[in-house]
């Protein structure tokens, strides 16, 4: 039977993707996606879209409820106020455990594309945290209806869903929003109108550090100055006590970019400081750190679980950062040694370890992707040396095959990688594999509950199974 558009079909609902979409396939075989379908349920499906390998359905009908649909419990107990069209919880109508189930499934089925079906993945690790978890949040501001709104844009879309509270984060994030707003509209503040180019208020950014309760509040102006400033940073601060922080970022260009190059501080400090993993971490409104600080501890244990130091390794780290998960293990390492491109996080790094009085942690500025200079300024400051271990915690995109050719030319003898994309780490572990490194037990981390995102912790040694890749 040949479908076509507007056809209802009947479905039996067999997985769902990364992407939120139930999984089924029509009599023929033929893939069918259909968004808000869960795994288990029989549904009707008005087909929507038509292409030569799959086709699109739009939820109809439930005629049989799956067992794994949410009835209540954790991130699905508490109403979300934003209509289905946010796309940012894209498992909302998924039970937790299923979800978990769900995530392990996307990293071993990385791996088994990646031609390593034999590579362990364990039960996917959680804080069973799935509500308020985030600690930073970034609101676009638009005039809705005459209105100085902010929320959220619909997927795939720069259309403004007017929502100040989101589940997935703390509750006082929606309040801050709403003074905002109301600050603007009293003082005539105007939205920022991306089509014109006019309009001061782009975005409202906020940073909370979880540990010592302090938040940051940044607005995002196509300005180079906000003439009532400092009546804004002193009524802010008054009115939420925990702020301590309040910038202004400027950003006059004609981009989906968020952030401007120019921070300025107008009231309180430019930073706020969080604890994590026994650390303490200065946190500035540019700065790179883990959006759920319960789920980084746990990333971060694992990691250094996996790394099994007893503090006479040599440790680089590589894509480092502000330096946070190499400080994590240096109470269990002679000497870390940090690389990062950007020279910002370098010196961001360097007052970390000042600030927490660590004394074996070094960082440098250095390019991943050119391995003859990689460790060039380490070895000129500390001598030559070859790492012991080596942690990789690159972007989505991964590493490099020079990376890997080179960590395997200095016969690295154990590397830990942490990961954001099971696709791309199923990807260079296969070129580890390659070069003669066995791959151990792969641990999903869910740090991002609700959505389709999941972390992952492998380490990989010297002298494992030939996977003839």
């Amino acid at each position: 039977m040949i479908l076509k558009k507007n056809d209802i079909i009947e479905l039996e609902i067999t997985d769902v993707n990364n992407l939120g979409a139930g999984v089924g396939r029509t009599d023929d075989g033929i893939v069918v996606f259909v968004n808000g379908a869960v795994t288990g349920d029989v549904v009707e499906a008005k087909i929507i879209k038509v292409t030569s390998s799959f086709l699109v359905g739009r939820l109809e009908n439930i005629v049989t409820r799956s067992s794994h649909r949410a009835n209540g419990d954790g991130l699905r107990s508490e109403v979300c106020k934003a209509p289905n069209s946010c796309g940012g919880c894209i498992y909302r109508n998924i039970k937790y455990e299923h979800e978990l189930c769900l995530k392990r499934d996307y990293v071993k089925n990385a791996f088994r594309k990646a031609g390593l079906p034999e590579v362990v993945v364990s039960d996917t690790a959680h804080t069973n945290r799935v509500t308020g978890y985030r600690n930073k949040a970034q609101y676009p501001v638009r005039e809705v209806a005459g209105r100085v709104r902010a929320g959220f844009f619909a997927t795939k879309t720069h259309d403004l869903i007017p929502c100040e509270s989101c589940l997935l984060q703390p509750a006082i994030f929606g309040e801050i929003v709403s003074f905002i707003t109301d600050f603007a509209e009293k003082n005539r503040i105007k939205a920022y109108d991306e089509i014109t180019g006019k309009g001061i208020l782009r975005h409202i950014y906020l940073r909370v550090a979880e540990k010592t309760g302090q938040i940051m509040v940044c607005l995002v102006i196509n300005a180079d100055k906000l003439d009532i400033a400092a009546v804004f940073a002193k009524q802010v601060m008054e009115h939420f006590p925990a702020v301590t922080s309040v910038m202004l970022n400027v950003n006059k260009k004609n981009t989906n970019v968020i952030l401007g190059d120019r921070f300025i501080c107008i009231g309180g400090k430019d930073h706020i400081v969080d604890e994590l993993c026994g650390l303490k971490f200065k946190i500035s409104a540019e700065s790179f750190y883990q959006v759920n600080r319960d789920g980084a501890e746990l990333l971060y244990g694992l990691a250094k679980y996996r790394a099994a130091l007893c503090g006479k390794e040599t440790v680089a780290d590589l894509y480092c950062g502000a330096g946070t998960i190499g400080l994590s293990m240096a109470d269990r390492a002679a000497r870390i040694v940090g690389v990062e491109i950007v020279d910002e996080a370098v010196e961001c790094a360097k007052e970390n370890a000042r600030l927490n009085c660590v004394e074996n942690a070094h960082f440098f500025c250095g390019d991943v992707s050119d391995t003859r200079g990689l460790l060039a300024s380490a070895k000129d400051e500390l001598g030559d040396f070859c790492p012991d271990v080596v942690l990789i915690d690159p972007p989505r995109k991964g590493t490099t095959r020079e990376l890997v050719d080179y960590l395997d030319s200095l016969g690295v003898p154990k590397i830990v990688y942490v990961s954001c994309n099971p696709d791309t780490l199923a990807r260079d572990c296969a070129w580890f594999a390659a070069a003669g490194y066995e791959i151990g037990e792969v641990s999903p981390v869910d740090m991002f509950p609700g959505t389709g995102h999941v972390e992952s912790v492998v380490s990989l040694t010297r002298g494992g199974a030939d996977y003839n890749i």
